[in-house]
């Protein structure tokens, strides 16, 4: 019994003195369930929408009030016609605009109802229903305290619900462009990330340090070949999404190939960054796996809105890379915007690539430890 009280002694002092071993056991699942807890949510917080009053009148202003008071909605742009309401979308990234109806209180006091429409941005489907169910809420609400108000049931607020670029609220548009993010991430990164793990695992190295190749051409010499591959991953995607799943290409396909090889290239930097970090083969493989895919899917805006996650959130989700490529790529297929309105994206994107070649540079060791 003492022989095995300190085997198992000398077992917790080695597990204890590696410290990738304390974040798997501690800090990881610590982290995990902070961030599950924070973005899985169905609740619609500070959503930015556009308001386009016809009427404005005192009812119009009160149901406005009432909808950026609610903590659901910022009213964000107030527009002036319906020519605004496509570049609300596109250019001030707006999740919804409420359009109020000519005379809208006239017709409620007279004829017991008026319309207003809602035009919520459906490339993000679940979103968009949460978003006109929250407003639609609202409305029915101030409309049954005006019939008991006067004392009777005659006065309706009809909400006409209009979704644009996603009619039928397929979710396999908001899914696909999502997917093809996870997919290049992982597969570019983690085929990367091996490459100068694995050559410094099983020695090979040294054959690469005794060349005259420099590092930068080392590891650009690593990524190279993979560009091919993974191109062709995103367009067996892109042909599938769009012939088996309907999903549409609206914009521009050259533009759409560009943002395509931006990411690639992204994803392939980020890999090769994660190679010359790690000591061994199985911790790229881990890194890659556990860093890449579970942000690629929660802090993306993949499948929960961004607007829903707490500040600090938030602003980490503006580090993960899919983030911008997911925004960029369905403004391209969906709503067929130009580069104009995607250039922040695409910037973004690129100093991502900058940064992490020139990590990966700095990193590469042209020792064998």
């Amino acid at each position: 019994m003492t022989r095995f009280n300190a085997f198992a002694k000398k077992e917790f002092l080695h597990i204890f003195r590696d410290y990738r071993t304390i974040l798997i056991l501690f800090v990881m699942p610590i982290a995990q369930i902070l961030i599950f807890g924070f973005v899985i949510t169905t609740d619609i917080n500070d959503a930015k929408i556009a308001i386009l009053d016809k009427s404005n009148d005192e009812v119009t202003r009160v149901l406005t009030n009432r909808i950026v008071s609610s903590g659901y909605f910022i009213a964000d742009k107030v527009l002036h016609s319906e020519s605004e309401i496509e570049g609300a979308f596109n250019r001030d990234r707006v999740k919804m605009v409420v359009v109020y109806e000519p005379g809208f209180s006239r017709r409620l006091d007279k004829e017991g109802v008026a319309n207003v429409q809602l035009i919520a941005d459906a490339s993000q489907a679940n979103e968009a229903r949460l978003l006109t169910a929250f407003c639609e809420g609202i409305f029915n609400s101030y409309q049954t305290e005006l019939n008991m108000m006067d004392g009777s049931f005659t006065k309706v607020i009809v909400p006409q619900v209009r979704m644009l670029y996603n009619e039928n609220l397929d979710g396999v548009f908001m899914s696909v462009p999502g997917i093809m993010a996870m997919i290049l991430m992982l597969v570019s990164a983690m085929m990367t990330s091996v490459s100068i793990a694995k050559e410094k695992e099983f020695g090979s190295m040294e054959v690469l340090l005794i060349s005259p190749l420099k590092p930068y051409q080392i590891v650009l010499g690593k990524v190279t070949p993979y560009v091919l591959l993974a191109f062709v991953n995103a367009i067996t995607i892109l042909l599938l999404g769009y012939f088996v799943f309907n999903v549409p290409v609206k914009g521009s396909l050259m533009l759409l190939i560009f943002i395509n090889l931006l990411y690639i290239l992204l994803s392939l930097s980020l890999g090769i960054l994660i190679s010359t970090v790690a000591k061994s083969l199985m911790v790229a493989l881990f890194m890659s796996f556990f860093a890449l895919m579970l942000p690629t899917i929660l802090l993306s805006g993949f499948i929960f809105p961004i607007e829903n996650m707490p500040e600090v959130l938030q602003w980490l989700s503006a580090i993960i890379p899919p983030r911008w490529f997911i925004v960029s790529i369905k403004a391209v297929m969906l709503k067929g915007v130009g580069i104009s309105y995607i250039w922040k994206e695409l910037l973004i994107l690129s100093l991502f690539i900058v940064v992490f070649i020139g990590l990966s540079v700095k990193n590469f060791n042209i020792r064998l430890e």
